[in-house]
């Protein structure tokens, strides 16, 4: 056969043909190989790995109760902090009620303690001044009266008292007896 002959090159492009064809076999026998090595290594990491799924769901089905017992605590704390805040805001009210309550009854009771101690300076210059009059006008007139009424008392007894007797006289023992 000659070169220049189409049978030639069909027949060439036959055998490039078949060879195409047996080395696709080859690779897809290769592949098939591979794909069933691969098939095997996926089963056996399959059956390691499905004890480590099997823990994995328990710890996620942990991991959803943990996730609603802490979303419940977290509803309570939210709660309770917001009750702890409103008391926290009455609190404060009171307190500058309280605060304002005493500061007024500061300044009521000072104000009374200064009544009371103007109310005690006035008292007391009263009764200085009550008693210097009453020493001037009652006391001093009265004491000199009582000293006018003691001397005519006793200018009286002189006057009127009987008359001494005579000491050559013998006296009795009554009338020696003083008392």
């Amino acid at each position: 056969m000659n070169a220049n002959e189409p049978q030639f090159w069909m027949m060439v492009a036959s055998i490039v043909i078949a060879i195409c064809f047996i080395v696709m076999a080859a690779a897809l026998i290769a592949i098939a190989v591979i794909v069933k090595k691969i098939v095997g290594t996926v089963n056996r990491v399959e059956e390691r790995v499905e004890p480590l799924i099997t823990k994995v769901n328990v710890i996620s089905e942990q991991g959803k109760e943990i996730s609603v017992q802490f979303t419940e605590i977290s509803n309570h704390l939210s709660t309770a902090t917001k009750y702890f805040s409103e008391s926290a805001g009455l609190i404060r009210e009171e307190v500058a009620e309280i605060k304002q309550l005493v500061g007024q009854t500061a300044h009521t009771a000072k104000d009374k303690i200064e009544l009371v101690s103007n109310t005690i300076d006035r008292t007391h210059a009263q009764v200085a001044e009550t008693t210097n009059f009453i020493q001037a006008k009652v006391v001093e007139p009265a004491r000199e009266l009582a000293a006018i009424m003691a001397g005519v008392r006793k200018g009286l007894e002189v006057l009127l008292a009987p008359s001494p007797k005579r000491i050559d006289r013998a006296y009795t023992d009554d009338e020696m007896f003083i008392g």
